[in-house]
């Protein structure tokens, strides 16, 4: 069945057919379809444009199709072009002409653009719980270990001693900026289109904000041509999903490195990782690397929704269709990089003592060694020097600085005393940096009781 059959003399031609079809992928919005239709006749029969009867009959239905569709006893036929089509043709074969009413009022243009409005607004909600379950496990690991000593990296080379609740500290700022992001799409977006009809809106007397606060928007949309063919919310959201994925592929990536033999900074759970066909001692990061790959999927799939709007003149144009089956397959990707990655991080081990270890003899503490003589009342960019051969001599000697003895350091500057080893110890580095945003145990542990509290309190709805 063809809603707009009238108007044509010959059969579409079955290639054409399929071109144009959506079904076998718009059908994943059977239930958003159902909901806004029940919404529009609840609508229409309030404004006397239906009687309550026939209201009553629609809805009902409406809801045993939804019913049974739920309940594997109804399967969608795609031999319909849409599920718009398929809901009102097994309506209309369910309760005969009353059915036929069900769109009045209505065009396909602001039923899709409802629809997918409905279906994303579930998929915000979603994506925001997955990403604050990623970030309980994230705070979780930081609270466990706020003494933990890690180097810090800059060009991934050793610079400074942190800890490993401060690295795992600015993921958590990630992630929550990516929910700051979907709350802002989520409020954006959250005006209905229905009632706009193709472009022109109606004749009939329609009360578009009554629909609206059926389906829980903040309000109608404003122009009757941009509502059909705005697409605005979908770039918003691919593009929050691709920071999204950014996030987790730089996290990914340092999975790999902590993983791999030369750090063995973590040790992934057996659950998590892979094996090889042929080399038996192998364990591999698959779940993080094939994470860093689809990155780049969901880059595509923003590019691609972008290139087809950019020349879009208004309203809708059949184009638009093409937002769909990327977007459905972008979401899919996304939350399931979510689950998986925070399942693996959940399970990870982590070697604290290789963690330490690999601080010490990275010279990390050099810094404070130079910060040391600075505070002894020499110039820094003289202690800069100084602790610049401090380094050449223990890399000659293959010795961290923590290991040279009171003579070596006396004999390069005699400023130095016996105190110096405190003064670059791991603890006493890290202890020391109180400002706000920096590692120590002090400072991170007031983090965590802001980051606890965001969590109790932040939300898509809040």
């Amino acid at each position: 069945m063809k809603l707009w059959g009238g108007r044509f003399t010959k059969e579409t031609n079955q290639l054409v057919h399929h071109f144009n079809a959506s079904i076998s992928f718009d059908q994943r919005f059977y239930k958003q379809d159902i909901e806004g239709s029940i919404a529009h006749v609840t609508m229409l029969a309030r404004q006397g444009i239906l009687t309550d009867s026939e209201r009553d009959e629609i809805i009902t239905g409406l809801k045993g199709i939804l019913a049974d569709i739920e309940n594997g006893t109804f399967v969608i036929d795609e031999t319909y072009e849409d599920i718009h089509s398929f809901v009102e043709a097994h309506l209309i074969e369910r309760i005969g002409d009353v059915g036929k009413k069900l769109h009045t009022g209505r065009s396909r243009n602001d039923q899709v653009a409802l629809d997918m409005k409905l279906y994303i607004r579930d998929e915000v909600r979603e994506t925001d719980a997955l990403l604050k379950e990623l970030l309980s496990t994230v705070l979780r690991i930081m609270e466990a270990n706020t003494e933990t000593f890690m180097p810090g990296f800059t060009h991934l080379q050793k610079a400074q001693p942190i800890t490993l609740a401060h690295h795992l500290g600015a993921y958590f700022e990630m992630f929550k900026r990516d929910r700051q992001r979907l709350a802002d799409i989520y409020k954006r977006m959250n005006l209905c289109p229905l009632g706009s009809g193709a472009l022109a809106g109606t004749t009939y007397p329609l009360d578009r904000e009554y629909t609206a606060s059926l389906l829980h928007f903040d309000g109608a949309t404003l122009n009757s041509m941009d509502s059909v063919a705005d697409r605005d919310y979908l770039i918003e959201f691919l593009s929050a999903l691709s920071t999204i994925m950014m996030h987790l592929s730089r996290f990914s990536e340092e999975v790999i490195i902590w993983n791999s033999n030369e750090y063995q900074f973590v040790e992934l759970d057996d659950s998590y990782s892979t094996g090889s066909s042929i080399m038996p001692q192998k364990k591999n990061p698959d779940i993080a690397e094939l994470v860093r790959g689809k990155t780049g999927r969901v880059y595509g799939a923003l590019m691609s929704l972008l290139t087809t709007m950019k020349g879009l003149p208004l309203a809708y144009n059949k184009d638009m269709q093409e937002d769909k089956e990327l977007t459905f397959d972008t979401i899919d990707t996304t939350k399931g990089c979510i689950q998986l990655f925070t399942g693996m991080l959940a399970t990870m081990r982590f070697r604290n003592s290789v963690m330490e270890a690999s601080a010490k003899n990275g010279f990390t503490n050099a810094t404070d060694a130079a910060d040391y003589l600075v505070n002894h009342g020499v110039p820094f960019r003289d202690a800069h020097g100084i602790v610049g051969q401090l380094v050449l001599y223990c890399i000659d000697k293959n010795i961290s600085l923590d290991d040279m003895t009171l003579e070596e350091y006396k004999a390069i500057s005699p400023v130095f005393e016996a105190d110096i080893y405190e003064a670059i110890s791991l603890k006493t580095c890290v202890e020391k940096r109180l400002t706000k945003g920096a590692p120590s145990p002090a400072a991170m542990k007031e983090a965590i009781r802001l980051e606890k509290e965001y969590l109790e309190t932040a939300g898509i709805l809040n």
